[in-house]
């Protein structure tokens, strides 16, 4: 049959249309001819109700075909594979590595490496070099390019991040469990031989301003680094960020003598979820064995106590009142937190009314004007801090300090019955278990514990832990701050004129030496 090619322009369209026209008569007849329709001259109600139905009968074939159900397919006869859980398995090495593992099936794996490296360990000649190690992660290797780097963990859709606290350096990567040999050579080449090519650490100096300044713009975030300069004279008192008068002075040759001081085995903890332990404790045996022994010690964290104050237009005050607490593995570390959760430690309920927490109670008493207060707590090797931040307007910061504190003295009085502090443990056991339901949770409960304290505790040991404290002890820990001086740090429009010794309700032994 020859097809007959239509014209182009107005004669084209006006034969298409009367083509359609031809189909549709041609439709029309069959459809009168089989008796769907009436005869010419006939309409009845039922003939004019069955038009739908044509149009609708046209689509049929077309439409319900694509909705078909697909033919039902067999199972497969073969049983469920049952995976049995997998214990956390712990190996230290004889150059002090310790290496922890946990198989939990995961099709991803999170690999961790934990440093004591964190900034208490810079010197006063090298402040900020932590700092500038986190930005410096992608920098060339004596293995890798920087630009290999880049994309060859783009190319496997992992994640390579770097997080430091005042005592740790974290190296953590995410992959899928196919590409685990992949990235491991980019963690292994990134940690442990690295370049610091001059003119690639001369380029982050803008990233460290940008970094510094993103930070800083976040008020808690100046009030804790100031904190910890007003409470400690050495280590602790390191900020987390580099000093304006260190930026762009820290050369290459300072980052390789960090490194080499501080990125040894005997320092390190190489934790992994969703590897099994052979493969995980080969890569610590082959690999991260170059520089063994514990390297340079660092210094005990001396609690001075102190006071600093910060002015500025803002009409927000932020007032930080703390003593020294308890370091992590001490006995009283348990019943810290749970006196915090007594006082109040945040809001459990998002944008709630924190009815449940003594300070809000006290404070709500003396002021109706908004604020924010909350039991302050951290935890160190070897020292802690423990108190309340405020913040608040400026015309009643001291009134909200003052009933932040006689509510705390009440604590230490007695003032604290049983059912609070069942209450203030359920919320701490809680708070654990929701914090290990990650991944990322999880990784950095076991690396933190491995690394200070060689070993693991279970949650089912956390649990008895938390369960053995008494309202007594609640009370010795609060006796324990007595005898500490204190730190104030206080942010905005804080009057000149009155001071934390001047608040008459202080239950703190308040001797706070003049910052120097």
């Amino acid at each position: 049959m020859i097809r007959r090619r239509r014209p182009k322009g107005k004669e084209g369209r006006r034969a298409g249309q009367a083509g359609k026209a031809d189909r549709f008569r041609c439709r029309f007849r069959r459809c009168r001819h089989l008796g769907l329709l009436p005869r010419e001259g006939r309409c009845s109600a039922a003939s004019e109700a069955m038009k739908p139905l044509l149009v609708l009968a046209r689509c049929i074939p077309k439409r319900f075909y694509s909705v078909q159900a697909a033919p039902k397919v067999k199972g497969s006869a073969a049983p469920r594979v049952q995976l049995p859980p997998e214990e956390l398995e712990i190996t230290k090495l004889s150059s002090g590595l310790v290496i922890a593992s946990l198989e939990n099936y995961c099709p991803v794996s999170s690999i961790g490496l934990f440093i004591k490296a964190g900034s208490r360990y810079e010197t006063s000649s090298n402040l900020g070099t932590s700092h500038l190690l986190r930005l410096a992660t992608s920098l060339t290797t004596k293995g890798a390019s920087s630009f290999k780097i880049v994309t060859g963990i783009d190319s496997v859709a992992a994640n390579l991040s770097v997080t430091a606290t005042r005592e740790n350096m974290v190296y953590s990567v995410e992959c899928l469990r196919d590409y685990i040999d992949t990235v491991l050579e980019y963690l292994i080449n990134v940690t442990t031989a690295p370049e610091f090519r001059t003119w690639e650490v001369s380029e982050l100096t803008t990233r460290l301003k940008i970094d510094k300044e993103i930070a800083f713009h976040i008020p808690q975030t100046c009030v804790l680094e100031n904190l910890h300069a007003a409470a400690y004279r050495n280590a602790l008192a390191n900020s987390l960020y580099c000093p304006d008068f260190m930026i762009g002075k820290i050369t290459s040759e300072q980052l390789h003598e960090y490194v080499q001081n501080n990125f040894t085995s005997g320092r390190m903890a190489l934790v992994g979820l969703g590897i099994s332990h052979t493969d995980l404790k080969q890569v610590g045996e082959q690999f991260l064995n170059i520089r063994s022994g514990a390297g340079m010690a660092g210094e005990k964290a001396k609690y001075r106590g102190g006071e600093m104050r910060e002015q500025h237009r803002d009409n927000l005050v932020h007032a930080v009142v703390v003593a020294e607490g308890a370091a992590v593995g001490s006995p009283e570390v348990n019943a810290f937190s749970v006196l915090q959760n007594i006082l109040g430690s945040g809001p459990l309920i998002k944008r709630g009314s924190r009815i449940t927490s003594k300070l809000v109670q006290e404070i709500t008493k003396t002021t109706s004007l908004p604020f924010d207060v909350t039991a302050f707590n951290v935890n160190y090797s070897d020292s802690g801090l423990f108190g309340i931040y405020t913040i608040s307007q400026a015309s009643v910061t001291r009134e909200v300090i003052k009933a932040a504190l006689n509510q705390v003295k009440a604590v230490s009085e007695g003032g604290v019955t049983e059912e609070e502090v069942k209450r203030a443990k359920q919320q701490m056991k809680a708070a654990f278990f929701m914090s290990v339901e990650s991944s990322e949770g999880l990784l950095n409960e076991i690396g933190s514990q491995t690394l200070a304290l060689g070993t693991y505790t279970s949650p089912a040991h956390v649990v008895e832990h938390i369960d053995a404290v008494t309202p007594a002890d609640v009370v010795n820990v609060f006796i324990l701050l007595l005898a500490c001086m204190v730190s104030n740090w206080f942010c905005g429009l804080a009057s000149p004129a009155w001071s934390l010794p001047s608040l008459a309700a202080a239950p703190f032994s308040t001797r706070p030496e003049t910052w120097r």
